[in-house]
Parts: C-alpha cells; sequence; structure tokens
C-alpha cells in the first residue's frame, strides 16, 4: 500500500473506503487498525478473518464481496467503539459464519440445522476459545418458526439474546450500523423489506447500548445511539413517514 493511499484509508469513512478501494481497502484498513496489537492477538485477527474469506469467498451482498460486511463490522468496533478486546474482533469477523456456513464449520455436516449449529458453534470454540464462540451463537438467528412474523420473531431473540451478553451488543451495533445505516448505499425494492425488518429493531438497540452494563465509553455510546437516530430517520422515510 503506497503512503498516500495509506493515509487516506486511515481516515476516510468505511463505506466511503468500500466504494473506491473495495475489499483491499479493507483489508488495508483492517491491517492498519491492528498493526500496533501484540502478536498473538493480530495472529488470532487474522485467522479469523482468513476463516470468515473462506466460508464467505462466494457470497455477494448486494455489488460486493459479503466480506466487505464483516471488514467495516470489525473495523467500526475497533476505530469508532474504541474496543481493543481480540475476542470481540474475531467473533465480529465470524459473526454470520454459524448462520450461513454452519454445515461447512460442523465438518460436512452433523445429521440436522440444529446439530449442525452446536457443532459449528463447537468448532470455533476448538480454534478460537469458548467466549468468541458464545458471542458468535449471541448473534446467530435461530430457525423461525413460520406461522408466525418474521420480523417480529427477530427483534424478539435480538432483545432476548442480547440482554444477558453485554459484549453481543457492540456486535448487534456495528451489524445493525452496516446493515442499516448503510441502507442509504443500497438501491432496489430490497429497501423498503429491509426498512420493516429492521425499523422495529432501533428502540431496543436503543435501550440495550445506554444500558449501564454496556462495556463502551459515553462518547461510544453517543456514537451509537446518534446513528440509531440516522437509521431511524431513514427508515421513516422509506416507509412513507411511519415510525
Amino acid at each position: 500500500m503506497d503512503s498516500d493511499r495509506q493515509r487516506l484509508v486511515a481516515t476516510m469513512p468505511l463505506h466511503a473506503i468500500t466504494s473506491t478501494y473495495g475489499e483491499p481497502g479493507l483489508r488495508d484498513r483492517f491491517a492498519a487498525e491492528i498493526a500496533s496489537w501484540p502478536e498473538a492477538d493480530r495472529k488470532r485477527m487474522e485467522a479469523a478473518l482468513a476463516l470468515a474469506g473462506r466460508l464467505h469467498a462466494a457470497d455477494r451482498r448486494d455489488r460486493e464481496p459479503y466480506l466487505n460486511h464483516l471488514l467495516r463490522v470489525a473495523i467500526r468496533i475497533i476505530s469508532y467503539y474504541r474496543v481493543r478486546d481480540t475476542d470481540v474482533v474475531c467473533a465480529a469477523l465470524l459473526h454470520d459464519a454459524v448462520e450461513d456456513h454452519a454445515p461447512e464449520l460442523a465438518g460436512g455436516g452433523a445429521g440436522g440445522a440444529a446439530d449442525d449449529v452446536q457443532a459449528a458453534l463447537a468448532a470455533l470454540a476448538a480454534e478460537f476459545g469458548p467466549r468468541v464462540a458464545e458471542l458468535v451463537g449471541a448473534v446467530t438467528n435461530p430457525a423461525y418458526a413460520p406461522d408466525r412474523d418474521a420480523h417480529e420473531q427477530y427483534r424478539e431473540h435480538v432483545e432476548q439474546s442480547l440482554r444477558d451478553c453485554p459484549w453481543a451488543r457492540v456486535i448487534k451495533a456495528s451489524d445493525f450500523t452496516d446493515n442499516g445505516v448503510g441502507l442509504i448505499h443500497s438501491t432496489g425494492p430490497r429497501l423498503h423489506k429491509l426498512a420493516g425488518k429492521y425499523a422495529p429493531l432501533v428502540p431496543v438497540l436503543r435501550e440495550l447500548i445506554a444500558r449501564s452494563d454496556t462495556p463502551l465509553d459515553a462518547a461510544a455510546k453517543e456514537h451509537i445511539l446518534s446513528q440509531l437516530g440516522r437509521a431511524a430517520d431513514r427508515f421513516a422515510a422509506l416507509r412513507g413517514g411511519d415510525r
């Protein structure tokens, strides 16, 4: 990475890096963010990124590689939330691994979806430690009942799973920011569907982030709450003002 690009990537907003430099730029930013961490911690985070890259290699998110989303979630936690916790960063990089690729993590399938999830979490625990697996499990969506509204079940799951897992709230806040606030960078009919999914989650996350046991400083919490406010405004606009 040349010095001019290095300086730009170190200060640019994450979606601007994405649109200008793509995945290589986000990888450069991630490498810069963790450069000062102890070597053992860097190796663990690099291993988590490598695993995420293999699992999501063929996945796309609209017009970009899915790995871009995972990188932004991890970088946001380090850069904007000022978190220096290797387990949290590893879990951020792998937060969709079990939900999207449980059979691969489980070694080809353990006989059923529920078994695959448990085997996948066990595989993460074996490689990265039980805390990483616990955090990934807390932000992994379960199979929803087909006779109930999926968006309502999503909101209930987030509220229940994050209430007793404060560090998972940090991962979900960054994930939600990338999904929700990032809708401004998306186009097409899916926008209205996604706004309907995410809008009911805003008050839930506001309450969880503001709690005293959420392990972030006041400035980081205020940053997230501001982002949630911007997301709510965008959802309202997409839904015709119905908040």
